[in-house]
């Protein structure tokens, strides 16, 4: 059992925005106050990208999250798949208290249920699969410890269900991105998609290891002006960094 973060948690608000830090000026989550249930970093947006791979209708029914942060994925999801049971799990207790009171994070138990402890404790000791797993936990010094590792991420991969997708939010400018990805592929057996970074410098990887991922450019922008209509979620320019980044063999893209 891994101890509890000692590092504090701390609230900022700018320009009508709020922010969530761990004991340092970096963002680890944001709200725009006038819109609470959208996604306000770009790299959150672009963790939703996964539902541009699947078929939208019926997908996912059960997401995990591992890392709670302000909530950002958490109120997207709860807001806009209503047919998704989300269960979220976050190391610090204090971060459910502060999305609670601070960042709207809704208290529906049968819908949005959080758990207590550590990411990799939870995926290493239970059997539950689930159709969308995405990972985004760091600590102060933006380290992902116990959730950057092999058998962490191979856990992930056997708790996906057949149509399962995986997505990990990586630091594409930090030293040890490359071992990141390396490890993620050797998990996935090179089923891994590694998006073009976004201006933050995050990179969101997505990764499948049951039912393969092919999807065409076309089916993807098709699905993204959907999403958009419905959410107001635009991952358009991700398409397009996507396109210009890798040469997709018949503009296909297959995980």
């Amino acid at each position: 059992m891994r101890h509890l973060p000692r590092h504090s948690v701390d609230i900022s608000e700018e320009n009508g925005v709020r922010n969530l830090h761990f004991g340092s000026d970096w963002i680890q989550g944001a709200m725009r106050i006038a819109r609470p249930w959208s996604l306000e970093l770009a790299y959150t947006r672009e963790m939703m990208a996964g539902l541009l791979l699947r078929p939208a209708k019926q997908w996912p029914r059960h997401a995990l999250l591992i890392g709670l942060g302000a909530g950002s994925l958490a109120k997207f999801i709860y807001r806009h798949l209503p047919a998704c049971r989300i269960t979220v799990v976050e190391i610090n207790p204090q971060v459910e208290f502060i999305a609670r009171q601070y960042f709207k994070l809704p208290d529906d138990p049968r819908r949005l249920e959080v758990v207590i402890g550590c990411g990799a404790d939870y995926m290493l000791s239970g059997e539950r699969k689930f159709d969308y797993i995405l990972a985004d936990g760091f600590d102060p010094e933006a380290r992902a410890g116990a959730l950057d590792t092999l058998p962490f991420y191979q856990a992930c991969r056997s708790r996906l269900s057949e149509r399962g997708l995986f997505g990990a939010n990586l630091l594409g400018r930090n030293k040890g991105f490359e071992g990141s990805v390396e490890r993620i592929k050797a998990a996935f057996d090179n089923r891994v998609a590694v998006f073009p970074s976004c201006d933050s410098g995050n990179t969101i990887a997505f990764a499948s290891g049951g039912e393969a991922v092919d999807v065409s450019l076309a089916e993807m922008r098709e699905q993204a002006l959907a999403l958009k209509k419905e959410t107001g979620l635009d991952l358009a320019p991700m398409i397009a960094r996507l396109q210009l980044a890798h040469p997709l063999p018949d503009s296909r893209l297959r995980i």
